[in-house]
This record gives C-alpha cells, sequence and structure tokens, in this order.
C-alpha cells in the first residue's frame, strides 16, 4: 500500500457542486412563494450564508440559528416581510438535498478507489440534506461510512469532530491518513487541528494567507490518485 489508506473526503464544493444545487434550490424556493430572484439576490444570499457558516463552524451560532437566521437576514435587507422563515427554510432544505452535481467526475474516482483506500465522507450539512444528496448520487455505497456534524454534535473544524470521527474508524492511523476539501477554515483548520496531512482542493488557485499547514494542493480532484500512490497488486 502508499502512504495513505484513509481518505476523508469533503462533500460540498470538493465531491459535489454546491453552489449550483445551492442556486436551483432559491430559485425553487421563491418560486413556492410567487417570487422570481436575479443573481443581485443570490450573490447576496451567498455571502451572508457563507458568513453564518463561518460563525457555525466557529461555535458561536446553533446550526438551527444558521438555519432560519441567514434567511430571516436575506429577507430583511429585500424588504420582504410576507414570508415565513421557517417554512421557507423546510421548502429550500428540501431542495437543496434534491438534485447533485458532480465535480471533476468525482463519482468515477470515489468508484475507482474503492477497496484500493478507505474513504469517509466528512461533512457539516443538514444531516437531511447530505445524505439524501448522498443516496441520491450514489456515492453512499462508495464510502466506508459517512460523519455528519450535526450527528455527531460538533462541526469542523473543531477537533473534537474529528476525534469522534477516529474513534469510528477501524484500525485508524492518524500517519496513513488524508483529508481534502476545498474549504481553509474548515476541512484545512480541521486537519491542522487534527493533525493529519492535508490536501487542499483549489481549482480556482485562490490564496492561502491563513498561515495553515498544507501539505498538497490541487486543482483537479484525480491528482488525489497520485498522492495516495498505492502499489497495485
Amino acid at each position: 500500500m502508499g502512504r495513505f489508506e484513509i481518505i476523508l473526503w469533503d462533500i460540498d464544493q470538493t465531491l459535489l457542486d454546491f453552489k449550483k444545487s445551492q442556486e436551483y434550490a432559491l430559485q425553487h424556493s421563491f418560486m413556492q412563494f410567487g417570487r422570481k430572484i436575479d443573481d443581485t439576490v443570490k450573490a447576496q444570499y451567498d455571502a451572508i450564508n457563507h458568513t453564518y457558516w463561518k460563525q457555525y463552524e466557529l461555535g458561536k451560532v446553533t446550526k438551527s440559528e444558521l438555519l432560519t437566521g441567514r434567511f430571516a437576514t436575506l429577507f430583511s435587507q429585500l424588504g420582504m416581510k410576507d414570508i415565513p422563515v421557517e417554512e421557507f427554510q423546510a421548502f429550500y432544505q428540501d431542495a437543496l438535498g434534491s438534485v447533485y452535481y458532480f465535480r471533476d467526475d468525482a463519482y468515477q474516482l470515489c468508484s475507482k478507489l474503492k477497496g484500493k483506500v478507505r474513504q469517509y465522507a466528512v461533512t457539516n450539512g443538514v444531516s437531511s440534506t447530505q445524505r439524501k444528496k448522498l443516496r441520491l448520487s450514489g456515492l453512499d455505497q462508495l464510502f466506508d461510512d459517512i460523519f455528519v456534524s450535526e450527528e455527531m454534535g460538533v462541526p469542523k473544524p473543531q477537533l473534537s469532530y474529528f476525534e469522534k470521527c477516529f474513534e469510528q474508524i477501524e484500525d485508524f492511523q492518524k500517519e496513513k491518513t488524508l483529508i481534502v476539501g476545498d474549504s481553509l477554515s474548515s476541512d484545512m483548520q480541521g486537519g491542522n487541528n487534527a493533525g493529519i496531512a492535508c490536501c487542499w482542493y483549489n481549482p480556482y488557485k485562490s490564496e492561502n494567507d491563513t498561515g495553515l499547514k498544507i501539505d498538497y494542493e490541487i486543482q483537479n480532484l484525480w491528482e488525489v490518485e497520485e498522492i495516495i500512490a498505492w502499489q497495485n497488486p
């Protein structure tokens, strides 16, 4: 075997294109309430949502506060007072889990790696949404297990999240483990906190000004093949 035998995969914006799913879910949900939105509103929501998720990663808001707060903030900024936040959130969350878009032919990659390395999903998303997407996409059949922060009781990048994951991985060895994800603040920070090797998926060639330790940087998910460098029997 090669150096790495365990891969921890981030889901949103790594294996699956979250931004495409988000755009669909937003349009679908606003249509349920007789509204149309443009790119300005989509960008406005994206910025609000991003801020709430950062606060969640830092433990400053709960998952419940995140889910409803982002829409309460958006509706307030748009002056929309007639849309019930919790009802809208329910529509949105269901729509978000009903579609999926692979990045870099991720299904084929994970399928090829199955049996050669152990693969696990590590995600901060809403449990019902993530499990639905993974089931519909077929990725759930390729993973050895799925670790959703909502079910673990603590989010990435906190060390306790990873410790709970490690406890559920048989014959776990840190030195044999690689986390792959797009988020510096969640995936790479989490990998640093947990003391495991970090592979930053950076297809847009963003700048890393965090000071975090990045062991590998890739622009295409298939570069992971070269990193794990298994030896065929």
